[in-house]
């Protein structure tokens, strides 16, 4: 096994396929990851779990519900077949949620395992409520890092673990690097907890890093 160059920094990502920032910062990372010494690791974390006893709206969480199974065949293709093939599962699901705005249904599901090559039967996971507890097992993994006050993405690099950033569209090239080096700056200063405005544009994904990282390698 190879290992990975001192010069290198380890970065963790966690995310919900149904998240459309998670999306765009997912983009951004990858391109991070061209100009940048970074290897990202990708993992699940759910909207659904997060929100499971909280006051929200039917419709919200009528919204949320297929991330269940969605995240339970993630996690059967990531157990069965290692953490490499999660980037590529995610890519094609968010191309076909956020771009093409498919129904978050099982017949998407199964086309993007087979756009990965991986087993048809995965899909059966969608079902299977064993594998929740793993889901959660990541989830909170990636949650416990920054609180409950946050959702998705929540990204580690090092000790240092922060929410987002939210941002539209992903930027590209330098551009991109430069927001890592920035966020990165910020989220290890001591004491640092916030910076935010309000959003006043929706998530892009026709311009920036989206449709550069659209499809799985």
């Amino acid at each position: 096994m190879s290992k990975r160059s001192p010069d290198r920094s380890a970065v963790d990502f966690w995310f919900d396929p149904l998240c459309p920032w998670a999306w765009l910062s997912s983009r951004w990372i990858l391109e991070v990851e061209t100009v940048r010494p970074v290897d990202i690791t990708f993992h699940l974390m759910s909207l659904s779990m997060l929100n499971e006893d909280r006051d929200i709206s039917e419709e919200y969480r009528t919204l949320l519900a297929p991330g269940r199974g969605m995240g339970r065949v993630v996690m059967a293709a990531q157990v069965g077949h290692g953490d490499s093939v999660v980037p590529g599962l995610y890519t094609e699901l968010g191309r076909r949620i956020h771009h093409e705005k498919r129904d978050r249904d099982k017949a998407m599901v199964a086309e993007a395992l087979a756009a990965v090559a991986l087993p048809a039967d995965l899909i059966e996971a969608w079902d299977d409520e064993s594998w929740d507890a793993k889901v959660r097992d990541s989830h909170e993994a990636g949650i416990g890092l920054v609180g409950l006050d946050v959702g998705t993405p929540v990204i580690r690099v090092a000790d240092t673990a922060f929410f987002g950033p939210v941002v539209t569209p992903a930027p590209v090239g330098e551009v991109a690097g430069k927001l890592w080096d920035g966020v990165l700056l910020v989220a290890s200063t001591p004491g640092f907890y916030e910076l935010k405005r309000t959003r006043d544009e929706g998530p892009r994904f026709d311009v920036g890093a989206a449709p550069l990282h659209d499809r799985a390698a």
